[in-house]
Formats: structure tokens, C-alpha cells, sequence
């Protein structure tokens, strides 16, 4: 096919790689794209991709990233779409262009200049970043854990803060060795446990001089009158126990109200001292999502989506996963922001755009099926609760089946990805090379 008759092909635009807009991404491009019905375009402003709910394994250490990441290029490759770098900024709905702003490299020097992508079908899916609500001193003194680079940041200052506190000849200072996790929802509870296993593999590295159970201490701190507010309470105090277990100090009904480079401070004048902090409590869509060319968005920039995944005021425009607010059948919310959402939208958008391309106008409807909730503590347990076992209700599950399905959750990720072979191998492999290889990364 000429590059003329290609250009004429009905263009579909995907922002954002995560793990919605990637599965989407080589869907229709195993399907449209192969064979040449449209064109398929995944726009995100990093070159690899990292499974975000593994970000808290990256940050603690327990995950190696360069074993884990996967090369746009590459997939795009493989699976017949296009991959282009760079961070949308704008959009006109009139000449339906997407703006990227230009790409710089580490030292300030242009590599990409401003361009703008003319679309067919848009599709926005460009995730959720911490939320900070204003309060003083969060944004400078504490880090979130949104990025793959965020989350090796974080790893970097707990390794230098070890290797520190090994070296100096003076004694520990009040938080030196301390971490402050803000919100206790999935990230926070999950890297509280990570951060207990990793601290004390790492110690045990040669660095003689820390005793992790008396110098490193690790603190929860949650608004709300218990962890994990977002998930049935039988949950919340099962892994409440696990933590307690493992000497995590866990704050309910605390509600930060100022960061430090000492630690925090809350609403009762509690002050725990971190020299570490993570802000892991609210999201919201990116900033540059807010009424962008007047689409309608909430309080928190989501942009506001029909039952089809149709923005309310551009048929032509889409958006799902964390920055759609999509409304929730039987309920008073908005679809939560979860992956098994993402994974279920990104699914009905095949359809969808399968639907435009052959010029019909009845979309499908998306419906949200909540299947359940799975916490991970690492090594520790897994607790969580599978929706509709018996009759509509919910089943609790713990130990090691509860960490089986945790983690088939990332296969699945992967085999939407790669097909189920390649998972095998890798699997396969990963299995062999993790016995030559420290289980905690030591850099």
C-alpha cells in the first residue's frame, strides 16, 4: 500500500502507554492495523513501559525494572502500530490535531520539536498522578510514585540513606532511617510491606553497622478511620494485623497537614519524623486534561465520559482507565480508578473502534463487573476478597491462593501483550535466572 492510500485510512490516536492504552494499543493492531483497515498511532511521553501496580516493588527494590520494562518501539513493531515520544499539552477539536509538547534530553537539548498528529478517533488514556491537595510542603518535600523514574528516584535515596547510615561515625539521627508512607490505600499498604523485606535484605548485605528491626522504622498514615478505606472491612483489619505484625506503625484518622524535610505533622499536632516521605493518599487526571478545548472534566480533571467511553461533548473523542470519570450502573460513583477497569474499558474499545471503522453508529456500552480486591504484602501474605463466588456476594481469600491470583493478574497483563507462549518462556526463564541474582536490588 502507498503511503498516500495509507494516510487515507481512518487514524486512530492512542495517548497514553499504560497498561490500558498498550493492551489497546496491540489489540487493534494485531487486528485493524495488520490488516491495513486503519491506522493505529500509541502516543506516551516515556520510550518503555512498567506495569504501574508493580511501581511499589520497583521503589522498595524487590523488582529489577530493566528485567520487567518493555520497549514501545519494539511492540509497536511487532504488532503493527505506531510509537510516538512525546507529552500531549493540547488539542484542537475543530482540525481533531493532538499537540505534543517538544522532548528534551538530560541536558536540555531538543531532540523532538513541537508536532501535532491529525486523528480519525481519539482515545485518551493517559492514567492518574498523586494529589497532593495543596497541603504545605508535600510537593517539595515528599515523592509519589507514579513513574517508573519516580519510583527508581525513591529507591536511589533509601539505598544512600543506608549506605549513610553505615558509613557516618556520629549515631542515627530522629528519622533518618524512617519512612513515611501519606495514605493507605493498595500503593501505601503495599509498600509499607515491601519496605519492611527490603530494608532487612539489604542490611544483611554488609552493612553491619544498621540493625533494621531497631533503626529502621516504617509509618502508615491514613485520614481516614482505617487502611484501605476503599475495600470491605473484613480486608482492611486483616492486613491492618499483617502490618502491626510486621512492626509497621500504623496511623488512622490522621490527616497530614504539613511536610518537612523532618518528617510530617498532622491535624492532632502528632509530628513523625521521616526523612523519607511518600505521598500515596488521592489522585487525579493530569493537570493538562482540565476542560482541554472544552471538554467537560471534574473537580479532580477527569474527563467526563458517556456509557460508551464517548466524551460527553465530542462523539469523536474517547477517554478511559484513571482519567475518565465513567458512570457506574446501580451506583452513586464513578467507575474507581483500578486496573481490572482499565483491562475491562481497554477490551469494549476494541469493539468500539471496530465499530467506527466499518461506519457504525451503535457503539457498545460499557459496563463495569468489580470482580474483587487483592492486597499484596510480599513475602508476608496476600490477602483479598473475590467478587460474586457465591451468589452474588464475595468470598475472602488468603495465603497462598490469594498470592496466585495476585499475580496472575500481572500474566494476564503480559499475554494480552505478548501471547500466552511467550509468557511461558519468560516465566521459565525468570525462574532460573532468579536463583544466580540477589533478590533485592543492591544499586
Amino acid at each position: 500500500m502507498s503511503v498516500t492510500d495509507e494516510n487515507d485510512l481512518h487514524h486512530v490516536i492512542i495517548v497514553g502507554g499504560g497498561a490500558g492504552g498498550l493492551e489497546l494499543a496491540t489489540k487493534l493492531g494485531d487486528s485493524l492495523g495488520k490488516k491495513k483497515k486503519a491506522r493505529i498511532t500509541l502516543i506516551d511521553a516515556t520510550r518503555t513501559h512498567v506495569w504501574k501496580p508493580l511501581l511499589h516493588e520497583i521503589a522498595a527494590g524487590s523488582m529489577d525494572p530493566d528485567r520487567h520494562e518493555l520497549e514501545y518501539l519494539a511492540q509497536a513493531h511487532w504488532h503493527h502500530f505506531k510509537f510516538r515520544l512525546g507529552r500531549m499539552d493540547g488539542l484542537d477539536r475543530s482540525t481533531r490535531e493532538v499537540f505534543l509538547a517538544p522532548v528534551y534530553d538530560e541536558d536540555g537539548n531538543e531532540i523532538i520539536a513541537r508536532r501535532s498528529f491529525k486523528y480519525d478517533t481519539l482515545i485518551i488514556a493517559v492514567g492518574s498522578t498523586t494529589n497532593d491537595f495543596g497541603i504545605k510542603g508535600a510537593r517539595e518535600y515528599s515523592m509519589a510514585l507514579d513513574t517508573q523514574e519516580q519510583a527508581q528516584k525513591f529507591h536511589r535515596y533509601l539505598h544512600n540513606a543506608l549506605l549513610r547510615a553505615q558509613t557516618q561515625p556520629e549515631p542515627l539521627k530522629p528519622g533518618q532511617l524512617e519512612v513515611a508512607i501519606v495514605g493507605a490505600g493498595a500503593t501505601g499498604v503495599e509498600l509499607a510491606a515491601e519496605l519492611h523485606n527490603t530494608t532487612r535484605e539489604l542490611a544483611a548485605y554488609g552493612l553491619d553497622k544498621i540493625d533494621a528491626d531497631r533503626d529502621v522504622k516504617i509509618s502508615l498514615i491514613e485520614a481516614s478511620d482505617r487502611i484501605l478505606p476503599a475495600l470491605p472491612p473484613k480486608l482492611s483489619y486483616a492486613v491492618d494485623v499483617e502490618l502491626r505484625k510486621l512492626r509497621v506503625n500504623v496511623f488512622t484518622g490522621e490527616r497530614v497537614t504539613e511536610v518537612s524535610p523532618k518528617g510530617i505533622t498532622t491535624h492532632s499536632g502528632r509530628t513523625i519524623p521521616a526523612e523519607l516521605v511518600v505521598w500515596a493518599a488521592g489522585i487525579k487526571a493530569p493537570d493538562f486534561l482540565k476542560d482541554i478545548d472544552g471538554l467537560e472534566t471534574n473537580r479532580i480533571n477527569q474527563l467526563v465520559v458517556n456509557q460508551n467511553l464517548q466524551t460527553t461533548r465530542d462523539e469523536n473523542i474517547f477517554a478511559f482507565g484513571d482519567c475518565a470519570a465513567c458512570p457506574w450502573l446501580g451506583h452513586d460513583t464513578t467507575v474507581p480508578p483500578r486496573a481490572q477497569a482499565a483491562h475491562q474499558q481497554s477490551s469494549l474499545l476494541v469493539k468500539t473502534v471496530k465499530a467506527r471503522v466499518a461506519g457504525k453508529s451503535q457503539l457498545p456500552e460499557f459496563h463495569y463487573h468489580d470482580y474483587g480486591s487483592l492486597v499484596n504484602l510480599g513475602k508476608y501474605s496476600t490477602v483479598g476478597s473475590l467478587m460474586g463466588a457465591v451468589a452474588g456476594g464475595s468470598m475472602y481469600i488468603q495465603g497462598l491462593f490469594a498470592r496466585v491470583m495476585y499475580r496472575s493478574l500481572y500474566k494476564m497483563h503480559l499475554m494480552a501483550l505478548h501471547g500466552i507462549f511467550a509468557v511461558i518462556v519468560h516465566t521459565i526463564g525468570r525462574i532460573i535466572s532468579r536463583r544466580t541474582e540477589p533478590h533485592v536490588k543492591l544499586h
